[in-house]
Order: structure tokens, then sequence, then C-alpha cells
């Protein structure tokens, strides 16, 4: 028997705060300087004092050579000043999750100056020296392990400088399919508010979620006021490895040159693109070809470093199909706005349809409220599903990303001791939020038996956040960018969800071996063990066991057959920081042995993290002494398919707004239930609350002076 859905849970809001707003703003703050937008679409900056100027441009380059399991890409952005003004140009950008960005140069004219690896705080100094001298300087920052920015100073009026960025990633291998993903556009992240200031009675207040939301933040245009900016172009050579079958993109019309039976020349079919969805590349091998065993071995800096690609046999014995609890969770925020929602809310109900009888469920929806569709998991029988699809047919997209608060609703487990069901999570978004810290603790801490599924969705999914919650939740991860993509994914991850996992697997090296991960996670069917190590030299056996179904599988390689590989070390290194990060958000490392081991490894492989920058920065001085330095933001495309009024209103602004908006007008709050979920990205509460506070306080003076008169 169904149970009646929970009465949506709203947010606490008081009806005080609307009337006030013009005195807070009064005291609290001022408007931010603004642009204005021309009718040819062009952005213009507006300073005080002064005539508008065209804002700098960016033009952006990829060239991405493949070479078996490891990819080498560098990235060239040309900042263009088209004013004439002496400029400083910031550009947020986005990486795949797993970039190992280890070089920068900045090229001016004829004069190329190569960057420098240090600490990022010495980094930063070093740049704001550089910038105030007038001479031309670059820095490089990782904001996330996927997102960065550039800072370009000093670049001249009319003038064009270029900054070339090159990284080693990994090449992703599921179901027999290899895929290669380049992020192209920083999708607008929504940052839970910052806690109240509480008393010395309450105690010290929590830390901010999201403490650093200034440097994730850039101006958005909006699509219907703008063409497009930022555009790319791509080249890509593609070298298997093996004799090769379909080559193709699902987000981008292609060109495919055959060089050779296991070599690919691809381009983009219409040249500069918009810089406003991910590129996917994906390829399979012809038939008969496909290697069972990928390995690999780099000479670096004295020892060699190892990548084992193994794919486990999927014809096993398959054990006994356990019956499943399944909770699906649905972001309806803003940001799934237009076609998102309509690929999640597809994606959901072919998730209903797999269910067996046996099997138990709940949905959940959330934008920045949570709604549970039953008080507890129900059984799949035909009302109960009848019932969840009209709730999912109802949803619409709106309000903010709160995160947080449904995840630990759909990690509450009732029945922790139930052995014979497995619990699983399907968890639906595009992941658009600056708090994954929280996020990753709340799994880590959480998660008990359960096992979390992320579904990456839309053009531009959080790729770190999606990926690494579902290695925290020994789940896996899943991208549908589009809604001819639904079926056939959700069915390749409802199969896993279906399928025996590959449990209680070992790695272990005849030799001394310094190898990662270093706690193996469990695998679904089609999904190969990838391990990478650091030794003297790679000899002596890699030997990996395992479970298939409750049957035992083993397999034994030579580390003397590893083939010549290129960026092996750059991607054991990445993936040892990598672990290091996750042995702090788990509680295994303390802050300090986490900051300890990242330092060094960035360091000794000149890497780029949250720990260490790239610098450049060119002798000479170019700005002439006296004269002003204008600085500013470039702005961003929307991502494809996202509705810009979901996520910042329908208000004309003259400036292109940077912060995510939570959503609904007051009297929507007013009159429901409260949890206490923090309402927006922006500090508007915190600063209403305050002059409430202050508002209050006076009252109460004033009361008293007419009671001592």
């Amino acid at each position: 028997m169904s149970h009646p859905p929970i009465p949506s849970r709203g947010l606490p809001r008081n009806l005080l705060i609307g009337p006030l707003v013009a005195v807070v703003v009064a005291f609290f703050g001022s408007p931010p300087a603004r642009a204005e937008e021309p009718g040819s679409g062009a952005l213009v900056l507006r300073r005080e004092g002064a005539a508008p100027v065209e804002a700098p441009r960016l033009r952006a380059d990829a060239a991405i050579t493949v070479s078996g399991p490891t990819a080498r890409a560098t990235i060239t952005q040309a900042f263009r000043n088209t004013t004439s003004e002496w400029v400083e140009g910031t550009y947020l950008f986005p990486l795949p999750e797993d970039a190992a960005v280890d070089s920068m140069k900045l090229v001016i004219g004829d004069r190329v100056i190569v960057a420098d690896i240090r600490e990022r705080q010495a980094a930063r100094r070093a740049y704001e020296a550089a910038k105030a001298e007038g001479k031309a300087a670059a820095l490089t920052e990782q904001q996330r392990p996927n997102l960065f920015t550039n800072a370009v100073a000093n670049i001249g009026p009319g003038e064009t400088v270029l900054v070339q960025i090159t990284y080693q990633q990994s090449v992703r291998l599921s179901g027999g399919t290899y895929a290669l993903r380049l992020p192209t556009v920083a999708a607008p992240r929504y940052s839970p508010a910052p806690p109240l200031v509480q008393s010395a009675v309450e105690g010290p207040a929590a830390p901010d979620p999201v403490p650093d939301r200034a440097k994730i933040e850039a101006p958005v245009l909006d699509p219907a006021r703008h063409a497009p900016v930022n555009p790319l172009t791509l080249a890509i050579d593609l070298k298997a490895g093996f004799a090769l079958g379909a080559v193709k993109s699902a987000t981008h019309a292609i060109r495919v040159e055959d060089v050779s039976l296991s070599e690919r020349r691809i381009t983009l079919a219409d040249g500069a693109t918009a810089a406003d969805r991910d590129f996917e590349l994906t390829w399979a091998p012809a038939p008969g070809s496909e290697p069972s065993v990928g390995l690999f071995r780099e000479r670096v800096a004295g020892a060699e470093a190892v990548l084992a690609v193994v794919t486990p046999p999927s014809e096993a014995v398959p054990a006994p199909a356990l019956p499943r609890d399944v909770v699906f969770v649905i972001d309806n925020s803003g940001s799934m706005g237009g076609a998102s929602i309509r690929q999640a809310k597809a994606s959901l109900l072919a998730g209903l349809d797999r269910l067996r009888p046996g099997d138990r469920f709940n949905v959940i929806r959330f934008d920045h409220t949570y709604e549970a569709l039953f008080v507890d998991t129900v059984s799949a029988d035909e009302p109960n599903l009848a019932v969840a699809k009209n709730f999912v047919a109802g949803l619409e997209a709106s309000g903010g990303t709160e995160m947080l608060a449904p995840l630990k609703a759909a990690l509450q487990d009732a029945h922790p001791d139930e052995a014979g069901r497995l619990r699983q999570i399907v968890f639906l978004t595009d992941g658009a939020v600056g708090n994954e810290a929280q996020i990753f603790s709340a799994i880590a801490t959480e998660r008990g038996r359960t096992r979390l599924f992320m579904v990456g969705i839309g053009s531009a999914p959080n790729g770190y956040l999606m990926r690494h919650a579902a290695e925290l939740g020994r789940g896996s991860f899943t991208e549908i960018r589009s809604v001819d993509q639904v079926s056939e994914r959700m069915r390749e991850l409802l199969m896993k969800l279906e399928s025996p996992v590959v449990t209680d697997l070992t790695a272990t090296f005849s030799e001394a071996a310094d190898a990662t991960p270093s706690q193996m996670p469990d695998l679904y069917r089609g999904e190969p063990v990838t391990v990478a190590a650091r030794m003297p030299e790679a000899k002596g056996t890699l030997t990996l066991t395992g479970r298939i179904g409750g049957q035992p599988w083993r397999t034994v390689l030579d580390l003397g057959e590893a083939a010549e590989g290129a960026g092996i070390g750059k991607v054991w290194a990445r993936a040892k920081i990598a672990d290091a990060e996750t042995a702090r958000i788990t509680g295994r490392l303390d802050q300090a042995g986490a900051d300890a081991a990242i330092l060094r490894l960035a360091l000794d492989h000149g890497l780029t993290t949250r720990l260490t920058s790239l610098v450049a920065i060119d002798a000479t001085p170019r700005r002439p002494e006296g004269v002003r330095l204008t600085s500013t933001d470039l702005p961003l495309n929307l991502p494809a398919g996202w509705d810009f009024e979901a996520l910042f209103g329908t208000k004309s602004e003259a400036a292109p707004p940077r912060q995510r908006r939570a959503g609904l007008p007051a009297a929507q709050y007013a009159a429901a239930p409260s949890v206490p979920l923090p309402q927006t990205a922006t500090d508007f509460e915190l600063r209403a609350l305050a002059g409430l506070v202050l508002l209050g306080l006076g009252l109460l003076v004033a009361a008293r002076r007419r009671r001592l008169a």
C-alpha cells in the first residue's frame, strides 16, 4: 500500500525582511560596478568617471594526442585586448577532473616566458609584484581539480597575448568503449550561504561551506542578449594502439580522417565553435581486436611508472540476484531547466521501469528544498510505481541547488542489518554546486552499506563532484548529455546495478612499488581494474585477485612485458594526490599530513594543485610608469540547454550576473513548513538578518531611554 507524499519542506522566511531590503543595502553595501551591452552583443566595461570600453576577448585552441591509455593536451588561450587601456584579464575555465596540469607558457609577440611551479601563496605574491611593476605576467591556479583560473597582467592596448597550458590525463574505459572528455565551459555553481554569526553562548559558528565562493564565480552572459563568446578550435591525434572501429562524438559534429588502422585525426566539422558544452569523443576496437590487458611503463627521473588496465571477464557465472532497495534522487533546481530536466526525468522513469518484483524504492526531489515521495522505501508494485511516475512527470526546474540535505536523507538506512538486500542510490544531477567538500564528507561518514551511482545530466556536468562521489560511494558514474542517450546509457547503468560487483579486489606487486589506489574499489560489469605504480624498475609480477559473482578470479601480469607509454608518471602522481585528498576527507590523514604529501608530489612532478600554482613573469617592465591598469573578469557562455531566467531571474541587469539565485517568491516560503537549509548563494540573508538584529537593538535602546526619561 502506498504512503501519502510527505509535505514539501520549505525554508524559514521572515516576512519583515522584504520591506527592510533597501535599508539593509544602504547600511551594508552598494551595488557592484556595472557594465553595458550594446545592441551588437559585445560586452562593454563601464568604469566610474570614464567612457565605456569594449572588454578583452578570448579564443582557445585545444590540441590533444591520445597514446593508448593516456592523453596529452595543449590548450592555447589567446587574450585580445580590444581597448585603449592597459588591462589585467582573469578567466575561469574547466579541465578534466583528473588533469595533471604541469606546464604553462606566456607568449607576447616573439617572447616566450616559461612558468615555474611554486607554492600557491608564493606564486600569487610573485604575480602581484610583477603586475605592480608593469611586467607581463600570468598565473594559473587550481580552484577545484576540474576548475582553474588564469590571470594575465599588463596586456597592452590592442595587444594579443597567448597563455599555453599543457596537461596529462587518463583515457576512460567502460563496457569496451573508450572515452575522452574536454570540458569547455565552467557552469555557474550554486554555493550554500555562509552560516549566521553565533553568540558566545551558542559556541563557534559552523565554517563557511564554500569559503572560496568568489574564486569559482564568473560573469555569465544571457544567450538571449549576447552572441556566444570564447570560440574554441580542436584537433585530436588518436593513436589507440589497436585496430579501431567506430570513432564518434555525441556532443559535436566532427571530421574523422583515417591515418592508419589504429590512428585517426579528429577535428570539429564546423571549425571554431562556442565554448558552451563539454566535448566528448568515444571509440571502440574493431571486432576481434579488443585488448584484454593494457600494461604500460615510462622511465621518469631514475624510476619507472607502471599503468595496468585490466577488464575482468564478464562471462562469469552470476550470483543469485538479490532484491534491491533503490532510492532515486532527482535534481529539479534552476540549473536543470530546459533539456536537462527532460533528460533527468526520462532517466528516472527508465530506472523505475527496470525495478523487479521484490525490489523496494523511493524518490526524492530537491532544489533549495527537498521532498521524499514516501516515508520509507515501498514495494515496486504497479500502484506505487504509478504514483512515482506521476510525481516525476510533474516536476519542474527552479530554485537553488541544496544537495547536502537530500543526499543525507537518501543515505539514511532504516534497515542496516538486512544483509539479504542490496541498497543503492541513483542520484541524477548536473552537480553545479560549490560545496563539494561537504558532499564528500557526508558520503564518507554516512554511506554504510549503500552504493551510490551518480548520473551526470546536461551539457556541462561537474565531473569532479560526480566521479569522486561515486568513488567514495563505491558505485559508478554515468554521463547523459542528450535525451537521445537516455535509453542506451541508463540501460548500461541499470545492468550494472543488477549485475554482481567484482569484490574483494587486491593488487599485489612481487617487487617493491608505491601503488595507487591505496584501497581497491568495487567494480561493475564492463569496468576495468586500473592500477598505477612507481618502482625502481618495471620487473616482477602484478597479481590481481577478486570475486566475481561469488566465484574467485585471479590474473597475473608480467611487468617486464609492459609497453612503452607516455605520461604514465604524471598520471601516477595525480592519482597519488587524489588519494591524499580522499584520505583527508575520510579522516585517514589529518590536514597537515595530507598537505605535506600533496605538496611534495606536486613540486616533485611540477603539477598544479590546490597548494601549488604556475606563474610566468617577464623580466622587463612594459606598462609605462603612472599609467593605470584596468582589471576585468572575462565573461562565460551559459551552458547549452540551460535556462538563464531560472538561474538569475528575469530582471534586466546592466552587468552579467555572477551568482545563482535560489528561487521562489517570499510568500511561497512563508506558507511552507521549515527545515534548516540555507536559501541562497549570496550573503543577502546574512546582511538582512544582521540589519534586523541592529534594528531590534535600536528599538531596545530607544525603549530603555524612554523609561529612563
